[in-house]
Protein backbone atom coordinates (compact mmCIF):
# COMPACT_ATOMS: atom_id res chain seq x y z
CA UNK A 1 0.00 0.00 0.00
CA UNK A 2 1.42 3.35 -1.05
CA UNK A 3 1.95 5.54 2.14
CA UNK A 4 1.44 9.21 1.71
CA UNK A 5 1.46 10.65 4.83
CA UNK A 6 3.05 9.31 7.72
CA UNK A 7 0.35 7.71 10.07
CA UNK A 8 1.11 10.33 13.01
CA UNK A 9 3.54 12.77 11.28
CA UNK A 10 5.06 14.81 13.14
CA UNK A 11 4.64 19.07 13.86
CA UNK A 12 7.77 21.00 12.46
CA UNK A 13 10.01 20.17 15.05
CA UNK A 14 11.95 23.68 14.72
CA UNK A 15 10.77 27.20 13.48
CA UNK A 16 12.57 28.76 10.64
CA UNK A 17 13.81 31.41 12.70
CA UNK A 18 15.40 28.77 15.21
CA UNK A 19 16.64 26.64 12.17
CA UNK A 20 18.46 29.22 10.94
CA UNK A 21 19.70 30.49 14.54
CA UNK A 22 20.89 26.53 15.55
CA UNK A 23 22.60 26.96 12.13
CA UNK A 24 24.74 29.78 12.92
CA UNK A 25 25.51 33.91 13.04
CA UNK A 26 27.17 36.71 12.35
CA UNK A 27 28.35 37.53 15.42
CA UNK A 28 31.97 37.23 15.56
CA UNK A 29 33.98 36.51 19.41
CA UNK A 30 37.11 36.90 17.65
CA UNK A 31 38.19 39.56 15.19
CA UNK A 32 42.10 38.51 14.59
CA UNK A 33 42.64 36.09 11.59
CA UNK A 34 44.16 32.58 12.26
CA UNK A 35 47.68 32.08 10.87
CA UNK A 36 47.32 28.77 9.42
CA UNK A 37 49.85 27.34 6.79
CA UNK A 38 48.52 26.66 4.06
CA UNK A 39 51.08 23.73 2.58
CA UNK A 40 49.74 20.69 1.45
CA UNK A 41 51.05 18.70 4.43
CA UNK A 42 48.93 16.54 6.86
CA UNK A 43 50.26 18.29 9.73
CA UNK A 44 49.22 22.06 8.67
CA UNK A 45 45.90 20.13 6.81
CA UNK A 46 44.95 18.30 10.06
CA UNK A 47 46.15 21.94 12.03
CA UNK A 48 43.22 23.82 10.46
CA UNK A 49 40.75 21.00 10.46
CA UNK A 50 41.08 20.85 14.01
CA UNK A 51 40.77 24.61 15.14
CA UNK A 52 37.85 24.69 12.68
CA UNK A 53 36.15 22.03 14.18
CA UNK A 54 37.17 22.47 18.00
CA UNK A 55 35.19 25.65 17.70
CA UNK A 56 32.75 24.10 15.62
CA UNK A 57 32.04 21.76 18.06
CA UNK A 58 31.98 24.38 20.87
CA UNK A 59 29.84 26.34 19.61
CA UNK A 60 26.84 23.99 18.45
CA UNK A 61 26.92 20.55 19.96
CA UNK A 62 24.35 21.55 21.91
CA UNK A 63 22.12 22.76 19.26
CA UNK A 64 22.56 19.76 17.07
CA UNK A 65 19.89 18.49 15.33
CA UNK A 66 18.12 16.46 12.34
CA UNK A 67 18.07 19.50 10.18
CA UNK A 68 19.68 19.40 6.69
CA UNK A 69 21.84 22.29 7.65
CA UNK A 70 23.80 19.96 10.08
CA UNK A 71 23.76 16.85 7.48
CA UNK A 72 27.23 17.87 6.09
CA UNK A 73 28.87 18.60 9.33
CA UNK A 74 28.20 15.57 10.70
CA UNK A 75 29.89 14.09 7.78
CA UNK A 76 32.61 16.28 7.95
CA UNK A 77 33.20 15.38 11.39
CA UNK A 78 32.99 11.71 10.53
CA UNK A 79 35.54 12.51 8.06
CA UNK A 80 37.85 14.52 10.22
CA UNK A 81 37.73 12.19 13.50
CA UNK A 82 39.42 9.39 10.55
CA UNK A 83 42.09 11.99 9.33
CA UNK A 84 43.12 13.48 12.45
CA UNK A 85 43.06 10.55 14.08
CA UNK A 86 40.84 11.95 17.24
CA UNK A 87 37.40 10.01 17.78
CA UNK A 88 35.85 13.27 19.73
CA UNK A 89 34.30 14.83 16.67
CA UNK A 90 33.12 11.10 15.72
CA UNK A 91 31.78 10.31 19.01
CA UNK A 92 29.96 13.77 19.07
CA UNK A 93 27.88 12.64 16.18
CA UNK A 94 27.14 8.96 17.49
CA UNK A 95 25.60 10.51 20.27
CA UNK A 96 23.45 12.94 18.53
CA UNK A 97 22.68 9.98 16.40
CA UNK A 98 21.58 7.81 19.64
CA UNK A 99 19.58 11.13 20.86
CA UNK A 100 17.69 11.18 18.14
CA UNK A 101 16.78 7.75 17.86
CA UNK A 102 18.65 7.27 14.30
CA UNK A 103 15.42 8.60 12.94
CA UNK A 104 14.86 11.58 10.09
CA UNK A 105 12.35 14.61 10.79
CA UNK A 106 8.88 13.34 9.71
CA UNK A 107 6.80 16.48 9.47
CA UNK A 108 7.33 16.52 5.50
CA UNK A 109 6.58 13.35 3.23
CA UNK A 110 9.73 12.57 0.66
CA UNK A 111 11.93 15.94 1.36
CA UNK A 112 15.34 15.19 0.67
CA UNK A 113 16.23 18.23 3.15
CA UNK A 114 14.72 15.83 5.37
CA UNK A 115 16.56 12.69 4.21
CA UNK A 116 20.26 13.90 4.92
CA UNK A 117 21.11 13.25 7.88
CA UNK A 118 20.19 9.62 6.33
CA UNK A 119 23.84 9.26 4.97
CA UNK A 120 25.38 9.74 8.53
CA UNK A 121 23.08 6.85 9.65
CA UNK A 122 24.45 4.62 7.23
CA UNK A 123 28.11 5.51 7.71
CA UNK A 124 27.49 4.55 11.38
CA UNK A 125 25.89 1.42 10.33
CA UNK A 126 29.12 0.49 8.48
CA UNK A 127 31.11 0.79 11.95
CA UNK A 128 28.55 -1.23 14.24
CA UNK A 129 25.68 -3.37 12.26
CA UNK A 130 23.20 -2.62 14.45
CA UNK A 131 19.56 -2.39 12.30
CA UNK A 132 17.91 0.23 14.10
CA UNK A 133 20.87 2.63 12.71
CA UNK A 134 19.56 2.73 9.15
CA UNK A 135 16.27 1.72 10.26
CA UNK A 136 14.46 3.98 9.79
CA UNK A 137 16.28 5.67 6.87
CA UNK A 138 15.17 2.46 4.66
CA UNK A 139 11.77 2.43 5.65
CA UNK A 140 11.70 6.49 4.50
CA UNK A 141 13.01 5.16 1.10
CA UNK A 142 11.06 2.13 0.84
CA UNK A 143 8.03 4.40 0.95
CA UNK A 144 9.73 6.83 -1.46
CA UNK A 145 10.34 3.63 -4.11
CA UNK A 146 6.38 3.95 -4.21
CA UNK A 147 6.10 7.44 -4.89
CA UNK A 148 4.62 8.07 -8.62
CA UNK A 149 6.07 11.07 -10.39
CA UNK A 150 3.92 14.52 -10.61
CA UNK A 151 3.75 15.69 -13.71
CA UNK A 152 3.67 19.52 -12.41
CA UNK A 153 6.68 18.87 -9.81
CA UNK A 154 9.80 17.05 -9.18
CA UNK A 155 10.78 14.75 -6.26
CA UNK A 156 14.00 17.21 -6.44
CA UNK A 157 12.81 20.03 -7.67
CA UNK A 158 16.08 21.99 -6.24
CA UNK A 159 19.34 21.50 -7.11
CA UNK A 160 20.58 21.51 -3.45
CA UNK A 161 18.49 18.02 -2.44
CA UNK A 162 21.11 16.33 -5.35
CA UNK A 163 23.43 16.41 -2.33
CA UNK A 164 20.73 15.48 0.66
CA UNK A 165 19.54 12.44 -0.90
CA UNK A 166 20.99 10.47 -3.74
CA UNK A 167 23.88 9.63 -2.11
CA UNK A 168 21.41 8.14 0.56
CA UNK A 169 19.95 5.89 -1.71
CA UNK A 170 23.17 4.81 -3.50
CA UNK A 171 24.81 3.45 -0.13
CA UNK A 172 21.32 1.80 1.14
CA UNK A 173 21.46 -0.06 -2.19
CA UNK A 174 25.14 -0.67 -1.75
CA UNK A 175 23.98 -1.61 2.49
CA UNK A 176 21.36 -3.56 0.99
CA UNK A 177 22.14 -5.38 -2.17
CA UNK A 178 18.02 -3.86 -3.22
CA UNK A 179 18.77 -2.26 -6.97
CA UNK A 180 15.56 -0.38 -6.73
CA UNK A 181 17.19 2.42 -4.62
CA UNK A 182 19.42 3.11 -7.56
CA UNK A 183 16.83 3.02 -9.85
CA UNK A 184 14.53 5.20 -8.36
CA UNK A 185 17.48 7.53 -7.55
CA UNK A 186 18.61 7.57 -11.41
CA UNK A 187 15.43 8.19 -12.77
CA UNK A 188 14.59 10.82 -9.71
CA UNK A 189 17.86 12.30 -10.83
CA UNK A 190 17.21 12.42 -14.75
CA UNK A 191 13.77 14.29 -13.88
CA UNK A 192 15.47 16.97 -11.93
CA UNK A 193 18.60 17.44 -14.43
CA UNK A 194 16.05 17.57 -17.66
CA UNK A 195 14.72 20.48 -15.62
CA UNK A 196 17.52 22.55 -13.92
CA UNK A 197 20.71 21.55 -15.94
CA UNK A 198 21.97 23.66 -18.41
CA UNK A 199 24.24 21.70 -20.78
CA UNK A 200 25.78 24.41 -22.50
CA UNK A 201 26.86 26.04 -19.43
CA UNK A 202 27.48 22.73 -17.33
CA UNK A 203 25.78 24.14 -14.27
CA UNK A 204 22.87 23.58 -12.24
CA UNK A 205 20.13 26.18 -11.83
CA UNK A 206 19.11 26.31 -8.21
CA UNK A 207 15.08 25.50 -9.43
CA UNK A 208 12.92 26.54 -11.95
CA UNK A 209 11.72 29.87 -10.96
CA UNK A 210 15.63 31.19 -11.88
CA UNK A 211 15.59 29.81 -15.34
CA UNK A 212 15.47 33.52 -17.78
CA UNK A 213 16.46 35.79 -14.64
CA UNK A 214 19.81 37.35 -14.81
CA UNK A 215 22.44 39.00 -13.08
CA UNK A 216 23.47 42.18 -13.57
CA UNK A 217 25.90 41.27 -16.39
CA UNK A 218 22.98 40.04 -18.41
CA UNK A 219 24.04 36.17 -17.67
CA UNK A 220 22.36 33.32 -16.18
CA UNK A 221 21.94 32.80 -12.48
CA UNK A 222 23.83 29.95 -11.46
CA UNK A 223 24.28 29.72 -7.56
CA UNK A 224 27.81 28.74 -5.95
CA UNK A 225 26.16 27.07 -2.91
CA UNK A 226 23.40 25.84 -5.16
CA UNK A 227 26.08 24.10 -7.49
CA UNK A 228 28.60 23.11 -5.01
CA UNK A 229 25.56 21.32 -3.22
CA UNK A 230 25.19 18.85 -6.15
CA UNK A 231 28.88 18.57 -7.19
CA UNK A 232 29.29 17.80 -4.15
CA UNK A 233 26.67 15.23 -4.43
CA UNK A 234 27.92 13.76 -7.26
CA UNK A 235 31.17 12.99 -4.88
CA UNK A 236 29.09 11.49 -2.31
CA UNK A 237 26.75 9.72 -4.95
CA UNK A 238 29.46 8.27 -6.86
CA UNK A 239 31.46 7.25 -3.77
CA UNK A 240 28.16 4.79 -2.68
CA UNK A 241 27.73 3.27 -6.23
CA UNK A 242 31.33 1.95 -6.55
CA UNK A 243 32.29 0.45 -3.02
CA UNK A 244 36.50 0.38 -2.14
CA UNK A 245 36.39 -3.39 -2.64
CA UNK A 246 34.69 -3.20 -6.36
CA UNK A 247 37.47 -3.50 -8.87
CA UNK A 248 35.28 -3.05 -11.71
CA UNK A 249 32.91 -0.10 -12.00
CA UNK A 250 29.03 -0.17 -13.10
CA UNK A 251 27.07 1.88 -15.77
CA UNK A 252 25.44 4.17 -13.15
CA UNK A 253 28.85 4.98 -12.23
CA UNK A 254 30.13 5.61 -15.80
CA UNK A 255 26.98 8.05 -16.27
CA UNK A 256 27.74 9.88 -13.21
CA UNK A 257 30.97 10.31 -13.93
CA UNK A 258 30.73 12.32 -16.97
CA UNK A 259 28.65 14.72 -15.37
CA UNK A 260 31.11 14.85 -12.24
CA UNK A 261 33.99 15.86 -14.80
CA UNK A 262 31.62 17.91 -16.96
CA UNK A 263 30.92 20.02 -13.94
CA UNK A 264 34.09 19.81 -12.35
CA UNK A 265 35.73 21.39 -15.69
CA UNK A 266 33.17 24.47 -15.86
CA UNK A 267 33.56 24.97 -11.70
CA UNK A 268 37.43 25.33 -11.65
CA UNK A 269 37.21 27.51 -14.93
CA UNK A 270 35.07 29.46 -12.55
CA UNK A 271 37.64 30.27 -10.04
CA UNK A 272 38.75 33.58 -8.71
CA UNK A 273 42.56 35.14 -8.23
CA UNK A 274 42.00 34.73 -4.49
CA UNK A 275 41.37 30.48 -5.30
CA UNK A 276 37.16 30.77 -4.19
CA UNK A 277 34.24 31.14 -5.29
CA UNK A 278 31.89 33.94 -4.96
CA UNK A 279 27.96 33.20 -4.55
CA UNK A 280 26.84 34.47 -8.68
CA UNK A 281 29.13 32.44 -10.37
CA UNK A 282 28.96 34.22 -13.78
CA UNK A 283 28.40 37.56 -12.24
CA UNK A 284 31.49 37.03 -9.54
CA UNK A 285 32.28 41.03 -9.25
CA UNK A 286 28.67 41.82 -8.24
CA UNK A 287 29.33 39.90 -4.98
CA UNK A 288 31.95 41.52 -2.64
CA UNK A 289 32.68 38.17 -0.89
CA UNK A 290 33.79 35.11 -1.60
CA UNK A 291 31.93 32.65 -0.05
CA UNK A 292 32.92 29.65 1.65
CA UNK A 293 30.55 26.84 1.34
CA UNK A 294 30.34 26.87 -2.37
CA UNK A 295 33.94 26.76 -2.11
CA UNK A 296 34.34 24.37 -0.06
CA UNK A 297 31.92 21.50 -1.57
CA UNK A 298 33.49 22.33 -4.99
CA UNK A 299 36.50 22.00 -2.68
CA UNK A 300 36.11 19.13 -1.80
CA UNK A 301 34.68 17.42 -5.20
CA UNK A 302 38.08 18.48 -6.73
CA UNK A 303 40.32 16.69 -4.75
CA UNK A 304 37.83 13.81 -4.17
CA UNK A 305 38.25 13.66 -7.79
CA UNK A 306 41.91 13.72 -8.14
CA UNK A 307 42.13 11.07 -5.16
CA UNK A 308 40.08 8.40 -7.03
CA UNK A 309 41.46 8.72 -10.74
CA UNK A 310 38.57 10.53 -11.85
CA UNK A 311 39.91 13.71 -12.85
CA UNK A 312 43.77 14.81 -13.58
CA UNK A 313 46.46 15.34 -10.70
CA UNK A 314 48.06 18.00 -13.08
CA UNK A 315 45.49 19.87 -14.05
CA UNK A 316 43.01 19.98 -11.06
CA UNK A 317 45.81 19.97 -7.95
CA UNK A 318 46.70 23.45 -8.43
CA UNK A 319 42.95 24.48 -8.38
CA UNK A 320 42.03 22.52 -5.26
CA UNK A 321 45.63 23.95 -3.51
CA UNK A 322 44.76 27.79 -4.10
CA UNK A 323 41.00 26.74 -3.04
CA UNK A 324 42.73 25.61 0.43
CA UNK A 325 44.92 28.69 0.92
CA UNK A 326 42.12 31.14 0.27
CA UNK A 327 39.62 29.46 2.16
CA UNK A 328 42.58 29.47 5.50
CA UNK A 329 42.21 33.34 4.64
CA UNK A 330 38.78 33.09 6.61
CA UNK A 331 39.43 31.40 9.35
CA UNK A 332 39.27 33.09 12.72
CA UNK A 333 41.86 33.07 15.35
CA UNK A 334 39.45 31.02 17.94
CA UNK A 335 38.71 29.03 14.85
CA UNK A 336 35.81 30.34 13.42
CA UNK A 337 35.50 29.82 9.69
CA UNK A 338 34.03 33.02 8.15
CA UNK A 339 32.44 34.59 4.91
CA UNK A 340 29.82 31.57 4.94
CA UNK A 341 26.00 32.74 2.67
CA UNK A 342 23.48 32.25 5.37
CA UNK A 343 20.57 30.21 4.52
CA UNK A 344 18.70 31.09 1.15
CA UNK A 345 18.44 29.81 -2.18
CA UNK A 346 20.13 32.44 -4.44
CA UNK A 347 23.33 34.06 -4.25
CA UNK A 348 23.40 37.32 -1.82
CA UNK A 349 25.46 39.30 0.59
CA UNK A 350 26.75 38.80 3.57
CA UNK A 351 29.27 39.73 6.07
CA UNK A 352 32.80 38.42 6.79
CA UNK A 353 32.33 37.10 9.95
CA UNK A 354 29.16 35.08 8.98
CA UNK A 355 29.50 31.15 9.68
CA UNK A 356 26.67 28.28 9.02
CA UNK A 357 27.56 24.65 10.22
CA UNK A 358 27.08 23.62 6.60
CA UNK A 359 29.81 25.44 5.57
CA UNK A 360 32.03 24.27 8.06
CA UNK A 361 31.33 20.34 7.34
CA UNK A 362 32.37 21.14 3.81
CA UNK A 363 35.51 22.29 5.07
CA UNK A 364 36.11 19.70 7.01
CA UNK A 365 35.44 17.34 4.06
CA UNK A 366 37.63 18.93 1.83
CA UNK A 367 40.37 18.92 4.68
CA UNK A 368 40.05 15.34 4.62
CA UNK A 369 40.42 15.04 0.73
CA UNK A 370 43.49 16.94 0.81
CA UNK A 371 45.11 15.29 3.26
CA UNK A 372 44.51 12.22 0.76
CA UNK A 373 46.42 14.07 -1.67
CA UNK A 374 49.29 15.20 0.45
CA UNK A 375 49.57 11.93 1.64
CA UNK A 376 49.74 10.42 -2.10
CA UNK A 377 52.56 13.53 -3.18
CA UNK A 378 54.50 12.41 -0.21
CA UNK A 379 54.81 8.65 -0.41
CA UNK A 380 55.28 9.76 -4.35
CA UNK A 381 58.08 12.16 -3.36
CA UNK A 382 59.68 9.83 -0.90
CA UNK A 383 59.89 7.02 -3.91
CA UNK A 384 61.36 9.41 -6.03
CA UNK A 385 64.01 10.32 -3.79
CA UNK A 386 64.77 6.85 -3.01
Amino acid sequence: MLLTTYASAQEKPMSGAEIKAAAGDEAPSETEMAKLSPALEPAAIRAAMKKVADWQVQHSQAKFNQDWTYAPLYLGLLAASQTVGDTKYHDAVLRASEKFQWKLWAYREFHADDEAIGQTYELLYLEKREPVRIADTQATFDRLLQRPDDPQKDLWWWCDALFMAPAGMARLSAITGNHAYLDKMDHEWDRTAAHLYDKGEHLYFRDNSYIGKTEKNGQKIFWARGNGWVLGGLANTLRALRPANEEKPGPLWMKYRMLFREMSERVAGLQQPDGLWHSGLLDQQAYALPEISGSAFFTYALAWGINEGVLDRAKYGPVVQKAWAGMLQHVYADGRLGCIQPIGAAPGAFGPTSSYVYGVGAFLLAGSELDRMAAHDGGAAAKRGK
